[in-house]
């Protein structure tokens, strides 16, 4: 008998919309051992996205700590992005009242812990700003050793979704960006180059409404108002209207999946202080800084396996309930 050798992982996320696709997709698969998740202050204040992560999980059935996270950015005041999901987060979607309680432990005490005592080192996926990972890494950097990876959606090489040049997760805490970018640790980085390419079409999300679950019915509902919200985004184009991007699943998608996608290594920083660039990742393309790559730079993905794996996800979980 083969027995599947799974992937150790804490999740360090902000539900939000995407976040909880991605949350979907994690825990419809096997390969993966989900070991804690921590919850991030982004798409809202830690309070509602720690509400978010309970009741998503208390809809599905999958009970694992859920640990608060920081209440703001390390150094600059918190931006959230109620505009694009929801004064709750969540669309228009109710999951479930939480059925357990946030952990006693604070996020950073509840990485620290679950990374020293693991038999071996753990992938951290993060799908918010890296607040809780820098400060982590800043607290603790004998925690470094015990990290796979780091799998971070976030940041972008070209073009930004906050800002011309700045991805949201980046811009909201780039002091965090910089502590990760710096400690060492492998980074595989999902930016927007990769995600606006790992889309939903309108035909697509029908075809999910079709399904016939309750689960798949508030998928699409959760994904169909932020099809509104993303259209009505000054940076985003109008064909957006038609194509849902969901950020966040690719940063589990290249780890079960990573055949998937196309990348490659280059140094990468983030910038602090430009008037214009505040919180653009830079990256050296053109390999004119001489400086040994940090991070592997993800920037195509073959949409069509993309989408299988999404419905996959989406009738897995929903054939449970």
């Amino acid at each position: 008998m083969i027995h599947l050798k799974r992937i150790p992982i804490i999740i360090d996320c902000d539900p939000g919309i995407d976040d909880t696709m991605m949350l979907m997709l994690a825990f419809s698969r096997e390969e993966l051992d989900i070991r804690l998740i921590t919850t991030e202050a982004g798409n809202l204040t830690i309070d509602k996205t720690t509400y978010n992560a309970l009741s998503f999980l208390s809809y599905i059935n999958k009970r694992v700590e859920v640990a608060k996270g920081l209440s703001q950015p390390i150094f600059r005041q918190q931006e959230v992005a109620e505009d694009i999901h929801g004064e709750g987060g969540l669309g228009n979607v109710e999951w479930a009242v939480p059925t357990f309680e946030a952990s006693e432990r604070p996020a950073i005490q509840a990485m620290y812990e679950t990374l020293m005592q693991a038999e071996m080192p753990i992938t951290i996926v993060a799908t918010g700003p890296l607040t809780n990972v820098g400060a982590l890494l800043l607290a603790h950097p004998e925690v470094k050793a015990k990290i796979a990876r780091i799998s971070w959606m976030g940041g972008a090489a070209v073009g930004g979704n906050m800002s011309t040049t700045a991805e949201f997760n980046a811009y909201v805490d780039p002091h965090a960006v910089e502590l990760v970018m710096r400690s060492g640790v492998p980074i595989i980085m999902s930016g927007l180059d990769v995600t606006h390419k790992a889309y939903i079409t309108r035909e697509e999300m029908t075809q999910l409404s079709q399904l016939e679950t309750p689960f798949a019915q508030k998928v699409a509902n959760m994904m169909n108002f932020y099809t509104f919200t993303q259209k009505q985004t000054p940076f985003n184009p109008p064909y957006f209207e038609e194509q849902i991007r969901v950020h966040d699943v690719s940063a589990i998608a290249c780890l079960v999946h990573p055949e998937m996608y196309r990348g490659d290594d280059y140094f990468v920083e983030v910038e602090l202080e430009g008037r214009l660039t505040q919180g653009a990742t830079i990256v050296d393309y053109a390999k004119r800084s001489g400086k040994t790559p940090n991070v592997h730079v993800l920037h195509d993905v073959e949409r069509e396996k993309f989408i299988a794996l999404f419905f996959d996800a989406v009738m897995k979980i929903g054939n449970t309930l």
